[in-house]
C-alpha cells in the first residue's frame, strides 16, 4: 500500500471536519498534497502531514469511537476537502492489512474512482 497522509498537531490532535455529527479525517496521497490543501484550509496551519499506520490508526480512531469517525481520501488538494471518497475506520484498516487487495471506494467529486487506498482536532 502506499503511504497515506493525516494532518496532525504538535499536541496529538488530529485534524477533522465535522459532517452532520460525525467527524471526516481527510486523508492524503503525499505529504506534498497535504501541505497544498493545508494552504487553501486557514483551520489546518498548525498541522503538519504524518504518514499513517496502523498504530497512528488507532489513535484517531479510539475503540469505541468508530460509529463517529470517517476518512475521507482527498485527490486534488485544490478542491474542497469535502468532495474526497469517504471511507470508513474499517474499510480503511482492511486496506492497511491487507496491501494487496483493491477496494473500490465510491465517486468523489473530482470524479475519479478510487482503486485501493489513495484517501483528526
Amino acid at each position: 500500500m502506499e503511504k497515506v497522509y493525516a494532518m496532525r498537531r504538535a499536541n496529538g490532535d488530529w485534524f477533522a471536519l465535522e459532517d452532520h455529527g460525525r467527524f471526516s479525517v481527510p486523508l492524503f496521497h503525499s505529504s506534498q498534497d497535504a501541505l497544498m490543501a493545508r494552504l487553501r484550509n486557514f483551520g489546518m496551519l498548525l498541522f503538519e502531514p504524518v504518514a499513517l499506520d496502523a498504530r497512528l490508526l488507532k489513535e484517531v480512531v479510539p475503540a469505541g469511537a468508530g460509529s463517529y469517525v470517517d476518512f475521507c481520501i482527498v485527490n486534488d488538494p485544490f478542491a474542497s476537502l469535502a468532495l474526497g471518497s469517504h471511507m470508513t475506520p474499517a474499510q480503511l484498516t482492511l486496506l492497511m492489512n491487507n496491501p494487496n487487495q483493491h477496494q473500490t471506494v465510491s465517486e468523489n467529486g473530482n470524479g475519479f474512482h478510487e482503486a485501493g487506498l489513495n484517501h483528526a482536532s
